[in-house]
């Protein structure tokens, strides 16, 4: 007994340690994984996912394929390794699927794998990585994009350096509107061309020579023609959403165009019996917020038709049933993701909801769906309580199939998030938010408050999983995050109300939202902090230039000055000719009324400006001009500049966690 009591006691005290959870910690970031990009056999029994995961010794983000049968069993790798392997396709008889890899080295190759013996591949071994992948309905082709470089031509003719001179490198020569894009860096010469491939090997085959980005192909019902969706319009740079949806046939590569409208047309889906191609798109109202709705026409072109009049949501990623009488589709939905069917008459119904969970850092809502022939549903189930994990809807019996980070939550305590509403103080309008209250809330006790606020600005949080939300609750905050107005997931009038007009009273929404909580009693309305990101970035520099009631700002990859940003943001025509009346010389009044540093000197509140180094849609230039400006005023202020990162920042999981402690460091430094 006595050998046995020390045993005894280490087993009694380590499941008493173990049953006490402690609040989330950064480096716990490294540990959650997610699902993704759920691909669903043709006959329902099987799903292929994305298992997306960290590695905290080389900071870098991995991703395997699991397979699952449709009932939850054999839940399995197809493949392993810290090495990325992305987007899987069923080949029509389910006997085989494609995928993107580096496994064989850092090259993303074209993967195929038969089912039955799990053998792998390489389809591709070409100097660009294969992307948009889709199988002829034969199955023994697949047709892709892939980028194809063109020879950068330059004016500038240098004298020849005599022999072993040490010259600069020759200057870069650039003549395009669009030169740079965010999360690519400077731009090279050349476009996405479309090619098809036998799947028994060989050499791509290169179809198209466009002088613009080709997007998705989809077969022809008989194999012989492709559709795709681009803008090939000779003033495509100036009218960047005017795409078409075009026919290109394989034997002779002759293309033909058949959409004509002004807006983007894209997204073609080809129906079962190959009688109909579903798209997406708009009439172009040059609107800052405009729904991306859904049509069908027959393969020629001819008798468009206008499915969703009724519908007043966003359409996203349809998918034909498997009789050709509707399509599915996801759409946000107050908060939620939601997944939609609509018949060829264009009644709708919902079919499943709580999807998301793809996007890590902030609860933006985003999610991914596939469906089966007989109807059967993968998607990314997410909640405020986990990331996405895979759930299989047969029928109307729903099975949640993978939980991938209850190893992580079985000792880590999450703060509760509790949906809240109040009205506007601007114009009585219902704001929806959610409140996160700190792990082991005593709502008698006082707590620093946090107001978060999304980026877009047209886009929406929701009830979905979010690390650093959850890491500010561990850290002692409430926390508050809200869809004010121009949020999407609320119809076309609601998003238009900053149309033009942004920011303004989105302020409104939000300080509305801040006395919503403080009412409630338990924040100390001495410790008020303000953050966000992006369009969130642009509205804490508003808030703070309307406001000294907060202690400490984070303005995050921010807009401050909209006349220096839409001229060397990524996207200058875009951003001049949907967010503005005019361009910056012909209205500068509108672009300065609506720009933060026009208010630089009503600021008297600490601020940290953090933006990622290479961040080319809000350029860093922008926080270091109202750096600069607030240390003029004699405004406390910091700079954080984040090696290496674009826009989104988390290009490396270290990225987030230095945003977070960032945000953190800033805060307690002001907290009383």
């Amino acid at each position: 007994m006595k050998k046995l009591f020390p045993l005894f006691l280490f087993l009694v005290l380590g499941t008493s340690v173990s049953a006490q959870k402690t609040p989330l910690e950064l480096t716990d970031f490294f540990d959650l994984e997610f699902v993704s990009d759920p691909q669903i056999s043709p006959d329902g029994k099987k799903v292929i996912y994305v298992r997306n995961f960290k590695d905290i010794m080389t900071d870098s983000n991995h991703s395997n394929l699991w397979i699952v049968n449709a009932d939850g069993s054999q839940n399995r790798p197809l493949t392993s390794g810290n090495q990325t392997d992305i987007s899987p396709r069923w080949s029509p008889d389910g006997s085989k699927i494609v995928f993107l890899s580096n496994m064989q080295d850092e090259k993303m190759k074209l993967f195929l794998m038969w089912m039955d013996t799990r053998e792998t591949f390489p389809l591709t071994n070409t100097s660009q990585s294969p992307g948009n992948v889709s199988w002829s309905h034969k199955g023994d082709q697949v047709a892709f994009t892939m980028f194809v470089p063109e020879q950068e031509e330059s004016i500038i003719q240098l004298p020849q350096k005599p022999e072993g001179a040490k010259w600069n490198e020759a200057p870069i020569y650039i003549d395009e509107l669009n030169y740079r894009g965010d999360g690519s860096g400077y731009l090279k010469a050349g476009n996405d061309q479309i090619f098809v491939l036998s799947t028994d090997g060989g050499t791509p085959r290169q179809l198209t020579t466009a002088e613009e980005n080709l997007g998705a192909p989809a077969w022809s019902e008989d194999n012989t023609k492709l559709y795709f969706s681009a803008n090939l319009h000779e003033d495509a740079d100036l009218e960047p959403n005017n795409s078409e949806i075009y026919e290109l046939e394989i034997a002779s590569g002759e293309m033909k165009t058949l959409t004509t409208r002004v807006g983007p047309d894209s997204s073609p889906k080809v129906s079962p019996k190959g009688d109909l191609i579903a798209f997406t798109g708009y009439d172009d109202e040059y609107l800052g917020y405009q729904m991306s709705e859904l049509y069908v026409m027959e393969p020629d072109g001819s008798n468009i038709r206008h499915l969703s009049t009724d519908f007043d949501r966003d359409i996203e990623n349809i998918q034909w049933d498997g009789k050709g009488r509707g399509l599915y589709f996801h759409y946000n939905d107050h908060g939620k993701t939601k997944i939609g069917h609509i018949d060829l008459k264009g009644n709708t119904e919902v079919v499943a909801d709580n999807l998301g969970g793809l996007s890590l850092g902030r609860p933006y809502n985003a999610a991914a769906f596939s469906v089966s022939k007989d109807g059967t549903l993968a998607y990314t189930l997410g909640t405020p309580e986990h990331p996405a994990d895979l759930a299989i809807k047969e029928g109307r019996n729903v099975e949640r199939i993978t939980a991938l980070n209850d190893d992580l939550f079985s000792y880590r305590e999450l703060g509760n998030v509790e949906e809240i509403t109040w009205k506007s103080s601007f114009d009585q309008r219902e704001i929806q938010g959610w409140l996160v209250t700190p792990p082991d809330f005593d709502p008698n006790k006082k707590y620093p408050f946090i107001l978060e606020i999304h980026g877009g600005p047209f886009a929406s949080y929701g009830s979905v999983f979010s690390a650093e939300v959850q890491a500010f609750a561990a850290a002692g905050y409430v926390v508050l995050y809200s869809n004010p107005r121009g949020s999407s997931g609320y119809g076309a009038e609601f998003g238009n109300l900053i149309h033009h007009n942004y920011p303004n009273q989105d302020y409104d929404d939000l300080m509305s939202g801040v006395d919503a909580v403080i009412e409630k009693g338990f924040v100390d309305e001495e410790n008020l902090f303000v953050t966000g990101g992006s369009g969130g970035g642009v509205l804490t520099a508003w808030i703070i230039g309307k406001t000294d009631r907060f202690s400490a700002a984070v303005v995050a990859k921010p807009v401050i000055n909209w006349y220096s940003f839409v001229l060397y943001a990524d996207n200058p025509a875009f951003f001049t000719k949907y967010w503005f009346p005019a361009k910056p010389w012909e209205d500068p009044e509108h672009y300065m009324e609506r720009s933060p540093i026009s208010y630089v000197g009503n600021i008297t509140t600490p601020t940290m400006l953090l933006t990622g180094e290479e961040d080319y849609r809000t350029p860093i230039a922008e926080s270091e001009q109202f750096y600069t400006a607030l240390k003029l005023e004699g405004v406390e202020a910091a700079m954080v500049r984040i090696p290496g990162a674009s826009h989104g920042i988390a290009n490396k999981p270290s990225n987030l966690i230095a945003k977070v402690a960032a945000i953190l460091a800033w805060f307690e430094k002001y907290k009383e």
